[in-house]
Parts: C-alpha cells; structure tokens; sequence
C-alpha cells in the first residue's frame, strides 16, 4: 500500500456527561488533537446523552 493510499487519521474523545471534566480528559483531548494535527487528520469532540437515570 503506497503512503497515498493510506486512510486518513481519525480521532475523537468522548467524555461522559454525567459527570464532571477532569484532567484525564484534558490530556487525552489534548494528545488527540496534536496526534491528528502530525498527521494532517482530523479530531472530532462526541457528547453522548444515553445514561437517562444518571441525566434527571
């Protein structure tokens, strides 16, 4: 496979949100974002609204 042919990089994070941001997220973020930005791809921030007994 030539260098061309490669998939593009995708990255994303997805925090809980029932709860607080806390410094692990902010590093991973963080991480994602320089990891996709080396490698001319792209980041993508996914907030899921599943948990309805933790969201009254």
């Amino acid at each position: 496979m030539a260098v061309s042919d490669a998939p593009q990089v995708r990255v994303r994070i997805a925090p809980s949100p029932t709860g607080f941001a806390h410094l692990g997220t902010a590093s991973t973020t963080l991480y994602n974002v320089l990891f996709a930005r080396a490698n001319s791809g792209s980041f993508a921030l996914r907030i899921d609204d599943t948990d309805v007994e933790r969201n009254r």
